[in-house]
């Protein structure tokens, strides 16, 4: 304004207009100033701007990923979710060392090169916050925040002040994105200042974790898992670490396995491999390998920045005297998965640490149990430990590690030997640890045929772990003398054929684990075994039971299936045993008289039998309902039917006399019911209404389905089934009649299984009273050698299957089926259809117009010839199926009927 008026005093004629220009212009300032001020106002006293302009995205230091297939994958992941408008808060899980932090770094700095034009990505500012650990300091979050936004704060103000100034200067930007990096306890956004991003166009929160519930608890709306490296991959990065030498002739072969002892972890492998850089002899390589398969850190880096680092995910974990005495010790639990090699069966762990005492004070084996179920999954959610199938967990190698070096540093609670699968064919008295003070031994999975005659004197150890030792036959007469105090013995799945007399010397012993031990014939005297809670002896070959067995007062859980046991079972042998919970005798068939002592037992809850078919009539079976989980086999088997130990099912087997009801209280109790090679299922089931049957499988029955008996139909005997199963059942037409035939509605029912049946020609007769059950989900019909479509209609040509009727079939398995060539005309089934499996069925040219429309569809399973000869009404359609087809090679059959023998009801 100045210079304005100074440049106009030299001309006379613009004094005029600039006056009136200038008086125009403070008048805008005046009112621009008012406003700051009121902005500045509403801050308060504690805060002002010192620097509003600040970079959008600011460097942030540390490794790249760039050539790393896994990491570049995950990162194009991630940049993924941020443009999904969907998805506003991301979950980032994985165990400590996995590359949590250096993939959201690059991320961060990938950021820096995104351009400004793209909106989805132009976050108006990325907020970086390295999150302390616990017990959590919100002002220390703060503060990181207050930094980046260049915001200044006076530390006396309370954290609600704080997080409101910080809630209305983020609010100020189009969009945002806050990291926060290795978050141990959850967090609530609101209280550390930041606006919800769901409300907040454009903005997203990401969060990085060890502890998979911290995501859930912070409310994720996606998870990224990230996993350890394949080998290619890990090789890769640890010689871009190593350098050159890694590569050399002489020591490349000795660095692979260095490699691979670091199990894909990139923090361990980066460490490790900056360790070995520059080391040129190939002892030191060999060395450093021993070190690794020994579990001892050979170099102070590798203690520092790889054990300390996943030892706080320990640190972490619930302490015993913090918790209740119920809670148990989850820490001695983590220690103890140490001493597996591989894979860790859960119910053998969880036995162990019951029998250890490691899982608190309980009542009940029941409620120990579910609480080393707990554990198990608290374990999981800390990535401590991971899923290996339904049964089983498994330990990374590193994590193991450490579980061993931690073992063996703090304390002497847990001092353990650990030679577990590293190939031992025997058992070297020399040792690095005590025996004095050894607490717990492991040779799981070896090859050890002999075992010392005299072992070291081992009086404080607890476990002693030999199983899957195939070659270990025989175990010398006073061996068990060296472990006074034993609590844990698991011989499972070694070649013994008999046990030695001093085992009955093991006063304290808990659990005696036998499974699966094929050669075992007889069992010594175990009368002293009186604190002895959990007697394993599944897949054994015993031959009758074990003198002084009758003393074991205290067993909790006897696991004893076995054809061969029945006449070694006399009258009051169940009585003795008024504490147990848990009994699998399966195979033996056992009389009336011991299922009317099994029925006396108060403490059962779980209960595992097979009766002959007399010892079910005239009695009262009202005592069932207190079991929780039960399998009842009734009549002779004629094979083995799997079955699970966490339902309550009946099997009848070869049964055509039950013509009385005298299954009809039993099945009150069941929601699972197996009838194999059995007559008569009118009699069985029609008629009488069993509301807890939810699955019933049909196996090799020959009965005929013929026409309604009078007065059934009044009342659906199965009101609640929602599965059915159909094995070689050879007079099976459709499943439409078996409903008939037995009065069912089929209201509820969900997945339906036809497997061998010969005689099927139609899945479904479809009109009059009769439809497709209407919640039907999944579908799966293999080797029906004449079954020609899957709907038929049989009334009038008006029959149609009326919208409310219409099931949301989800899963259709089409297998062998050479003679169908439709999937029927009622396309509105398939509208919701998610995988399709079509193998063997070269009869089937075309697919459901609304499936080629559908966006449900997600795969589609089948032989490349199969996919290449489809017909289309329009090639577009299958091109837009093209991503969902996976090769799928048809089921090889000889010409002949696939055999009856057991079948797969997986």
């Amino acid at each position: 304004m100045q210079q304005s008026i100074a440049a106009a005093k030299t001309f006379a004629y613009k004094c005029w207009s600039l006056r009136s220009q200038l008086s125009t212009q403070a008048q805008k300032i005046q009112d621009q100033l008012s406003r700051l001020k009121q902005v500045g106002e509403s801050f308060g006293s504690n805060l002002m701007v010192e620097n509003y302009q600040m970079k959008r995205v600011e460097f942030i230091a540390g490794p790249s990923v760039e050539g790393q297939s896994a990491a570049t994958r995950n990162l194009n992941e991630i940049l993924r979710l941020l443009e999904d408008d969907k998805v506003y808060i991301i979950g980032v899980v994985g165990p400590g060392g996995v590359g949590k932090t250096t993939l959201v770094k690059n991320l961060n700095n990938e950021l820096l090169k995104i351009n400004v034009s793209n909106s989805k990505l132009s976050f108006g500012v990325v907020v970086w916050v390295t999150v302390p650990k616990p017990p959590i300091d919100i002002k220390k979050i703060q503060a990181q925040i207050v930094s980046r936004l260049n915001l200044k704060v006076d530390n006396e103000g309370s954290e609600v002040s704080i997080a409101s100034k910080i809630l209305e200067r983020l609010k100020q930007e189009k969009s945002f994105l806050v990291i926060l990096d290795d978050v141990w306890d959850a967090i609530n956004l609101d209280h550390v200042g930041v606006p919800q991003p769901k409300a907040h166009t454009g903005s997203k929160v990401i969060i990085t974790s060890r502890f998979g519930d911290v995501c859930k608890m912070m409310k994720t709306d996606t998870e990224m898992n990230i996993s350890t490296l394949k080998e290619d991959e890990s090789w890769q990065l640890f010689i871009k670490t190593a350098g050159d030498v890694a590569n050399r002739e002489n020591i490349q072969p000795i660095a692979r396995d260095i490699a691979r002892e670091c199990g894909g972890l990139p923090l361990a492998i980066t460490v490790i491999g900056a360790c070995m850089s520059g080391k040129n002899r190939v002892e030191e390589w060999v060395d450093a390998l021993d070190s690794l398969r020994i579990s001892e850190p050979y170099e102070k880096d590798v203690i520092d920045e790889v054990y300390k680092v996943i030892k706080l995910s320990f640190d972490y974990l619930e302490s015993p005297d913090t918790g209740s005495k119920r809670r148990g010790d989850i820490k001695s639990c983590f220690l103890y998965c140490s001493l597996y090699p591989v894979d860790i069966p859960t119910e053998d762990l969880i036995h162990c640490w019951w029998a250890e005492g490691f899982l608190g004070e309980h009542d009940t084996y029941e409620k120990a149990y579910n609480r080393g179920n707990t554990i198990i999954g608290s374990l999981k959610n800390a990535c401590l430990l991971e899923a290996d199938g339904m049964y089983c967990v498994k330990m990374h190698d590193v994590i193991r590690d450490v579980a061993k070096w931690i073992a063996n540093t703090f304390g002497d609670e847990h001092i353990s030997v650990f030679q577990a699968g590293i190939g031992l064919t025997e058992i070297s008295h020399t040792t690095k640890v005590s025996a004095a003070s050894v607490k717990r031994i492991s040779f799981a999975s070896n090859k050890i045929e002999y075992l010392p005659d005299c072992f070291m004197k081992c009086p404080k150890t607890t476990s002693l772990l030999l199983q899957d030792n195939e070659s270990l036959v025989k175990i010398p007469d006073k061996f068990f003398l060296s472990f006074p105090v034993l609590r844990v013995l698991n011989l499972s799945g070694t070649g013994i054929r008999a046990l030695p007399c001093s085992i009955n010397e093991l006063r304290q012993l808990h659990a005696l684990i036998l499974q699966n031990c094929s050669m075992l014939k007889e069992l010594p005297s175990i009368g002293n075994l009186c604190n002895l809670q959990l007697l394993d002896c599944d897949r054994t070959m015993l031959r009758c039971l074990p003198e002084g067995m009758d003393k074991l007062t205290n067993l909790r859980v006897l696991n004893m299936p076995n054809s061969n046991l029945g006449s070694s079972i006399g009258q009051g042998f169940f009585l003795k045993f008024s504490s147990i919970e848990i009994v699998d005798m399966m195979h033996t068939c056992l009389g009336a008289t011991s299922f009317d002592e099994l029925s006396s037992l108060r403490n059962l809850t779980g209960l595992f039998i097979t009766l002959d078919s007399s010892s079910i009539f005239n009695r009262d079976h009202t005592w069932m309902k207190r079991l929780k989980r039960f399998s009842i086999e009734v009549g002779k088997f004629s094979f083995h039917v799997p079955f699970d130990k966490s339902r309550r099912e009946i099997i009848v087997h070869e049964c055509e006399t039950f013509s009385n009801g005298e299954l009809s209280s039993m099945l009150q109790f069941a929601s699972h019911l197996q009838l194999v090679a059995c007559m008569g299922l009118s009699k069985l089931i029609a008629n009488q209404c069993f509301n807890g049957l939810k699955s019933l499988y049909i196996i090799n029955c020959r009965c005929d389905f013929g026409p309604v008996e009078e007065g059934s139909g009044k009342i659906d005997p199965l009101p609640n089934l929602e599965y059915l199963s159909f094995y070689y059942v050879d007079h099976l037409k459709s499943v439409s009649d078996f409903g008939h035939f037995l009065g069912l509605r089929f209201s509820k029912l969900r997945k339906l299984d036809v497997f061998g049946c010969d005689n099927l020609t139609c899945l479904f007769n479809v009109g009059g009273a009769f439809s497709v059950p209407r919640h039907l989900e999944e579908i799966s019909l293999s080797g029906c050698d004449h079954l020609t479509e899957l709907l038929a209609q049989f009334v009038s040509s008006q029959t149609t299957l009326v919208s409310a009727e219409i099931p949301r079939v989800r899963k259709l398995s089409l297998e062998n089926l050479p003679k169908l060539a439709t999937f029927g005309e009622a396309q509105s089934m398939w509208e919701h259809l998610e995988e399709l499996k079509v193998v063997g069925c070269n009869g089937i040219r075309k697919l459901p117009l609304s499936i080629q429309t559908s966006n449900n569809i997600k795969v589609i399973r089948g032989s490349s010839e199969w996919w290449s000869q489809l017909e289309w009404d329009d090639h577009n359609y299958k091109s837009n199926l093209e991503h969902c087809f996976t090769q799928d090679l048809p089921w090889a059959r000889s010409g002949k009927r696939a055999s009856r023998a057991e079948p797969n009801m997986s």
